[in-house]
């Protein structure tokens, strides 16, 4: 079954943008595969504007947000995976959502059951 977050961020950024608010992410930078400007995160996270007006080319798939925006007047590209999006919100009244961030165990490293054996 497919992570439902992506699904979640999509529908609350247009919803945002539907009323005329600002759509922002805070994401852990210290996930693998976050690809942000050096420097500007603060305890291993950043506050990220995703507004259509903010960023070109943004695309938000089921994998990741990505985009190009302006930082320091240098266009960068941005690559953040959805589990590494901890909330999305309005900048001007902070409606949003935050997001559990637990990975799932793997398979084989997941708890295996005691059973016992009943005669």
């Amino acid at each position: 079954m497919n992570n439902v977050v992506p699904y979640l961020m999509r529908a609350y950024c247009e919803w945002m943008e539907d009323g005329n608010l600002t759509p922002h992410i805070l994401v852990n930078c210290e996930t693998q595969g976050v690809v942000v400007p050096e420097g500007l995160s603060k305890e291993g996270k950043i506050v990220l504007n995703i507004s259509s007006t903010a960023t070109t080319d943004r695309l938000m798939t089921n994998e990741a947000v990505s985009f190009k925006a302006r930082f320091g007047g240098q266009s960068q590209e941005i690559f953040v995976p959805c589990h590494a999006v901890l909330t999305i919100y309005a900048q001007e009244n902070g409606e949003g959502m935050f997001f559990d961030t637990k990975t799932e165990e793997a398979p084989e490293e997941a708890e295996k059951p005691n059973l016992t054996l009943l005669d």
